[in-house]
């Protein structure tokens, strides 16, 4: 195996297999694609790719499936079986946009449908073909989609998936913050090939004696989108790269098809042209809008506003009607509210120390803390509405909830 030095890891290790796939144009794009957008702008050590997190995931994989077979949990299952989800491991991210999720706010086809040729078609297909079965790269794809039904696709997409453990303490280290402390050693020492009663097949679970490192999964993530990836400044600075790009998009200035495969830099540099929105210089130069008015979601109707994430005709109308209201430009007004997600899935069996498989929800019966209703809880406090502005206005809340359809 080739080995790599790595500051969260220490050593990472490769086979042969994995070398090639790295080797692969396509994951070396992700040395220029930063994990975490414009967080850099507010915490100055984000600066970590794509590449690096793809792969420590791979390592997390490759030692997850060693203590699951030394534990003899890999015996009845297809030999190729671990190696697919190694690969699946390291190419979870090749399909992700330039600075990373942000465009997928603007209504972009998702990371993972942008993968799917890239999987499927090309070197890295004939990679996995030949290495892994001619099927490979199809179901390669279904564990990235969370549609596989292998026992071990919990690994690549679930409650304790394997890129959530790396990308939280990865992030951190990076950050320089305190928040992504999990227990990933004594997560991955719990996690167990269980017949799930819920899906009727066998599934990655947890150890009743994981939970408690599981709510440090859970308290990690919630620190982590509450003081990074939800900051307000990076926020502000995300709501104005996704203007750049709508508008670009609809103007011509870059296809969709150019979009896929270009680079942070790349992206910028084909942005910041003669005659480019203002709004590019005034990333590069960190001018970032400020906060009109801001809310979490724990105070807000938030069914009332959920289009805010995913209708983007309606929040460029929005924009314009709050600029009228507070005497501003249409461009010089910006709403914000993050798209809806998970704190925590909680589609987990957990197998009990009398033997018996239960799922999360009753798990937390049996002496856990309740789950279920402290990730809605955090969940709702790390999500704000925020409406930004490039120069001081004023509208109050009731004023920007009345005018958004919620007062």
């Amino acid at each position: 195996m080739d080995t790599i030095r790595d500051p969260l890891w220490q050593t990472i290790r490769l086979d042969d297999t994995a070398r090639r796939l790295v080797d692969t144009a396509v994951v070396q794009r992700l040395r220029y694609v930063r994990q975490l957008g414009h967080a850099h702008l507010v915490y100055p050590g984000a600066n970590h790719s794509r590449f690096e997190h793809a792969l420590g995931a791979q390592e997390l994989a490759r030692r997850t499936l060693a203590l699951l077979a030394e534990d003899g949990q890999l015996a009845a299952l297809p030999n190729e079986e671990p190696a697919l989800i190694r690969a699946a491991a390291l190419l979870h991210d090749v399909g992700h946009y330039p600075y990373s999720h942000a465009v997928e706010e603007i209504g972009v086809p998702h990371h993972e449908d942008v993968a799917a040729p890239l999987i499927t078609e090309g070197p890295i297909a004939a990679i996995l073909r030949a290495d892994l079965g001619h099927d490979a790269p199809d179901r390669v794809l279904a564990l990235m989609r969370g549609t596989s039904d292998s026992p071990l696709a919990g690994l690549i997409s679930g409650s304790t998936d394997l890129d959530k453990l790396e990308y939280l303490r990865r992030d951190a280290l990076m950050c320089g913050v305190p928040y992504g402390e999990i227990d990933v050693d004594r997560l991955m020492h719990a996690l167990v090939v269980v017949d799930d009663p819920v899906r009727g097949r066998p599934a990655i679970g947890l150890r009743h004696k994981g939970l408690s490192a599981l709510e440090s999964l859970l308290f990690a993530k919630y620190q982590m989108y509450r003081n990074v990836y939800w900051h307000h400044a990076v926020r502000a600075a995300t709501a104005m790269y996704k203007r750049v790009v709508e508008d670009a998009l609809r103007e011509g200035q870059v296809t969709f098809r150019a979009l896929t495969g270009l680079t942070d830099e790349r992206l910028m540099h084909t942005l910041d042209e003669p005659g480019a929105s203002p709004l590019v210089a005034a990333l590069r130069e960190r001018r970032l809008f400020k906060r009109m008015v801001e809310a979490p979601a724990a105070d807000l109707d938030t069914d009332a506003l959920e289009w805010i994430a995913t209708d983007r005709g309606r929040v460029r109308a929005a924009e314009a009607a709050l600029a009228d209201a507070c005497g501003l430009a249409s461009h010089e007004i910006l709403l914000d509210f993050p798209a809806k997600t998970q704190m925590l899935g909680l589609d987990l069996p957990v197998l009990q120390r009398d033997g018996r498989v239960v799922h999360l929800t009753q798990a937390g019966r049996a002496g856990a803390i309740d789950l279920p209703m402290i990730a809605e809880s955090l969940y709702r406090s790390a999500r704000w509405l925020r409406v930004f502005v490039a120069r001081p206005a004023r509208l109050d809340l009731p004023q920007v909830l009345s005018i958004l359809g919620s007062g």
